[in-house]
């Protein structure tokens, strides 16, 4: 049943050939398909730089700190996060420096794994998971400048078979490991959320308790012609939480805040976290998903780690009961989880085109 599940649950996506191996050919010329439409350099003039406008910084020793000035005052800045940035930098998270520098490494050496060992590991037709791109919905689109691996990792008895116990060891144990420290992470953050929000007990982390984790390796090569090309569509995230590990030292992810482009700038050890469509929903409105992107550079690649959070599957998303009132009706319609993700991977990644569609016209 949970494997028939996982199977329908976010469908396919054509079969493209690998950026990375592409790179290594020091190409001059850069193949049309992933050749930006001309609105692409218009975007590219509307990114600040100003070091004032910058997503804000949490530290969860403080949040979660006996200290109730500490607490409340970090409360409120998380609050002001999801509300107004959708984004922000989480420090003094608790796992373990020695955990991710683990990752670091062993993910940049996945990445490296000769091209015969990767297609034992290439996406399937029909089927997402493993490596690849996500959302090439015809032969015609346009290709982003990266290489993926998605794969999900919690609940365990929903794993691939063909993929997780075909990792390469040590790496299989470091993810089931920071799969695991993540996870606790994760419903952290969203309890923390509904103190925020004052919303009722375990209304929404219920939801996730038994819920589903994936993680998506990304690996954005360098480009001669940077400008040309997006490293990642601009989109929001269709999730509930995604919790972004840099895995090297090259910047590129930036964030739509007013119209603008926001670059990010990691901070050492911290985790970039984001509310995603489904937490948009589920908080009716309040906290915002937010579009962003990942550019490349001509010099080195780009790698990140990115891990999703999401209900447990079968159930309904919708506004919280709590959220919604006369002042404040619901401004999302119910759907099912299924039926949701099945939506969304069917069509191609653009800006918060799908959340639009779920919004309650009055």
């Amino acid at each position: 049943m949970e494997e028939k599940a996982s199977r329908s649950l976010y469908g396919g996506s054509l079969i493209v050939p690998s950026v990375q191996e592409l790179a290594k050919k020091h190409i001059i010329t850069i193949p049309p398909r992933y050749i930006q439409p001309h609105h692409h350099h218009h975007q590219q003039d509307q990114v600040i730089f100003n070091s004032d406008a910058e997503i804000p910084f949490i530290d969860m020793h403080k949040l979660l700190s006996q200290d109730s000035i500490d607490s409340e005052s970090e409360l409120a800045k998380l609050h002001f996060a999801c509300k107004e940035w959708g984004f922000f930098q989480l420090v003094n998270h608790g796992v373990s420096s020695s955990l991710l520098e683990k990752i670091k490494t062993e993910v940049q050496d996945f990445f490296n794994l000769p091209m015969e060992e990767k297609k034992k590991l290439w996406q399937t037709p029909g089927d997402v998971e493993g490596f690849g791109q996500a959302f090439v919905v015809s032969e015609d689109q346009k290709l982003d400048w990266a290489d993926l691996f998605f794969m999900t990792t919690l609940p365990v008895q929903i794993r691939r078979p063909r993929l997780f116990p075909n990792l390469p060891s040590p790496f299989r144990e470091t993810l089931d490991d920071y799969s695991l420290e993540l996870r606790n992470l994760a419903m952290t953050i969203l309890s923390q959320m509904e103190t925020a929000l004052q919303m009722e007990d375990k209304e929404v982390t219920k939801l996730y308790e038994d819920g589903m984790q994936q993680m998506r390796m990304n690996y954005y090569p360098p480009c001669p012609h940077p400008g040309k090309v997006i490293g990642l569509t601009p989109h929001s995230d269709s999730v509930g939480l995604t919790i972004l590990l840099q895995v090297n030292e090259m910047d590129g992810l930036q964030v739509k805040k007013d119209g603008i482009w926001v670059p990010v700038k990691p901070l050492p050890d911290a985790f970039i976290v984001n509310v995603g469509d489904i937490l948009e929903i589920q908080t009716n409105g309040v906290y915002r998903s937010i579009e962003h992107r990942a550019t490349v550079n001509s010099v080195k690649e780009r790698l990140s780690i990115a891990t999703f959070y999401n209900p447990e599957f079968g159930g309904e998303i919708g506004p919280a009961p709590s959220l919604v009132t006369e002042q404040t009706p619901a401004a999302y319609t119910r759907v099912g989880l299924e039926d949701y993700f099945k939506a969304f991977f069917e069509r191609k990644l653009q800006g918060k085109s799908f959340l639009d569609e779920l919004k309650i016209k009055y």
